[in-house]
């Protein structure tokens, strides 16, 4: 069969109407001659996982639905609809699997309580029970753009718990936005979902930050932006380092800053795309242990910081700034194990610097994890304390923080400072 009427045939339109995506991968691998081995070899994974993803109609992990779709063949129109994007009528972009009826509300939000997250369990569950089944739209008057500016704006205030009260709501307007399919809605429900993933990673929830990222990816490559397809790469790629896929993760911010760096950095929000993407291939190339690369990627994103303002301008998608890069390379030597670089990158390094108690809160937490790792208690602890005092939810909801911290209570307890760090992260620092 030709490849140009395959995409079109009879079997082709039986796997979408069933919502087969893994049917249509399998499709075009034997379409290639190839055997799952061979499918798996090129986007990195064994030949038992690319069987998995064949057989199964239902996923979590859109993003090597996306690749192995590409490597087949399957056009994007295709992938699309077989994911249910196509009619938008009563369409989800996926279901985490099936729903069971008699399941018991409050064992779910026991078992979220028992997992040692910070955020309160019933927000994470009606967080749960929206990326399962898409509540109807709030009905808000306020404009989206509105809202999805205040929920980054309690980001940046490590107002974490408060953002996740707000995410039901939000993701149930953006998607009802973006049955326009117009491009610009469909960024604005990437956006909301790079969102989610970015506060479910900084509070330890690594499965539902995956699902939210791989969800920006697809809305992102559906509007067609380069800078928001990185910033939903980005996010897939640090949730990706978090469960201990360094591979994977630099494959995709490789990707991403490949592409940003193919709009020809003409704009400021691309120059400052661009710094970014540096920043975070930097910290995840050390985080997987390639200090080389590591290396010269912080050098690089300091080049590309030169000509950036020392202020971000509002709105902007990456608000990098040079202080950042700065505070980027304080991260970079501390995960590659040189406390006293880290602390030689920071040591120009203000609050002052930083618009937002988010990023503040960050710089006093990164400094502490070097001094921690220097071997300096009164030091980590002066640090923590002036994130906790500018940023409470950078101390009380991030879980290597929390673990610092109950590791200064167990063997640093009389340190000035301890006893309100562990005050303030509560019993379950451990």
């Amino acid at each position: 069969m030709r490849t140009d009427s395959l995409w079109s045939s009879g079997k082709v339109s039986a796997l979408i109407a069933h919502r087969d995506p893994g049917g249509l991968i399998r499709v075009g691998r034997e379409e290639r001659g190839w055997r799952q081995a061979d499918l798996g070899a090129r986007i990195g994974c064994s030949a038992s996982t690319v069987s998995r993803l064949e057989q199964r109609r239902r996923y979590a992990d859109l993003a090597l639905i996306q690749h192995a779709a590409q490597e087949v063949g399957v056009p994007a129109n295709v992938l699309t609809e077989s994911l249910g994007l196509a009619g938008w009528s009563a369409a989800r972009v996926v279901a985490d699997g099936p729903r069971c009826a008699e399941e018991d509300p409050m064992r779910r939000r026991t078992l979220l309580a028992a997992a040692g997250l910070a955020a309160p369990a019933a927000l994470l569950a009606g967080v749960d029970d929206a990326l399962a089944n898409m509540p109807a739209p709030t009905g808000s008057p306020i404009p989206l753009e509105g809202r999805i500016t205040a929920a980054r704006c309690c980001f940046d205030a490590g107002q974490h718990s408060k953002l996740l009260k707000q995410l039901p709501g939000l993701l149930a307007d953006a998607r009802d936005a973006a049955q326009s399919r117009q491009e610009v809605d469909l960024a604005r429900l990437s956006a909301c979902y790079s969102l989610a993933s970015r506060v479910l990673t900084k509070i330890g929830s690594y499965d539902r930050s995956r699902l939210c990222a791989d969800r920006a990816t697809i809305y992102a490559d559906l509007s067609g932006s380069p800078l928001v397809a990185a910033a939903a790469a980005r996010e897939l790629s640090i949730v990706l380092r978090h469960q201990g896929q360094p591979g994977a993760a630099q494959q995709h911010i490789l990707a991403a800053l490949s592409q940003v760096a193919g709009t020809g950095l003409k704009t400021g929000a691309q120059a400052s795309a661009y710094a970014q993407m540096l920043c975070t291939t930097s910290y995840t190339a050390a985080r997987a242990g390639d200090r080389d690369q590591a290396l010269a990627m912080i050098r690089e994103a300091t080049q590309a910081a030169r000509n950036l303002p020392q202020e971000s301008p509002e709105g902007r998608l990456f608000p990098i700034t040079p202080a950042a890069v700065d505070l980027y390379a304080v991260g970079v030597h501390w995960a590659l194990g040189d406390a006293g670089a880290a602390l030689e990158a920071g040591r120009n390094l203000r609050a002052a610097q930083f618009k937002t108690a988010e990023r503040k809160g960050r710089m006093h937490t990164d400094l502490g994890r070097a001094w921690w790792q220097r071997g300096r208690p009164e030091q980590t602890a002066a640090e923590l304390l002036s994130a906790l005092r500018v940023s409470p939810g950078e101390i009380r909801d991030r879980p290597a923080i929390r673990k610092i911290v109950h590791d200064l209570r167990s063997r640093h307890g009389q340190v000035a400072g301890v006893r309100e760090l562990a005050a303030a992260v509560g019993p379950g620092a451990a």
